[in-house]
C-alpha cells in the first residue's frame, strides 16, 4: 500500500514556475507511458486520448479567499476562507495571536464583520462564521479578498495568478 512517503521527492526552488505561462495551452505535460517519461505541453493532450477515454475536468474556480483583519480586542487576524456555505456563513482558518471564541466579532479589511459562531471540522481547525448585518458573503470575499497563492509562490497575488 502506497503511503504519504512514497510520493516525497526533492525539487529545487529554479524549477518551480513563479507565474503562468501567457499561453496556457504552452504549459508543460509529462506524458507517463509505462516507464517512459516524456516533456510536453498541454497542447499535445488531444494526441493521448482516444475513443472511449474518459476526462475529467475541474471547472472549479479559486476564489479571493485572504483577508486581513483585526478582533474587537485590537489583535490583528489572518482569515482564509476554506468554503462559503451560503450568503451568510463560512467555514475558514483564523491565524491570531489567540484564537477568537464563539460570539468574537472581526472585522475584516475595514469593509465588512464576520461573527465567529463556534468550531467545525473533524479536529475543529475550522471556524464557522457568520456575516453580520447585510450583505453576500462570497460577494465580500470577492471584492476585498486577496487570492490565496500556496507558500513556494514568492511574489504577492497578480492578475495572472
Amino acid at each position: 500500500m502506497l503511503t504519504l512517503d512514497d510520493f516525497d521527492f526533492d525539487l529545487p526552488s529554479e524549477r518551480i514556475a513563479q507565474h503562468p505561462v501567457a499561453e496556457r495551452a504552452a504549459s508543460r505535460l509529462l506524458h507517463v507511458n509505462g516507464r517512459n517519461f516524456q516533456d510536453r505541453c498541454f497542447a499535445d493532450l488531444p494526441q493521448f486520448v482516444a475513443a472511449g477515454d474518459l476526462l475529467v475536468f475541474n471547472d472549479t474556480r479559486v476564489i479571493k479567499a485572504r483577508l486581513f483583519g483585526r478582533k474587537e480586542s485590537g489583535g490583528q487576524v489572518e482569515v482564509m476562507i476554506e468554503r462559503i456555505i451560503d450568503r451568510k456563513q463560512a467555514f475558514a482558518q483564523i491565524r491570531a495571536s489567540k484564537s477568537p471564541k464563539p460570539g468574537n466579532r472581526v472585522v475584516l479589511e475595514n469593509a465588512f464583520t464576520v461573527i465567529v459562531t463556534g468550531r467545525c471540522g473533524e479536529q475543529g481547525e475550522f471556524f464557522a462564521l457568520e456575516l453580520a448585518g447585510e450583505g453576500d458573503l462570497y460577494a465580500l470575499t470577492e471584492a476585498y479578498g486577496r487570492l490565496p497563492l500556496p507558500p513556494y509562490i514568492t511574489h504577492a497575488a497578480e492578475a495572472d495568478d
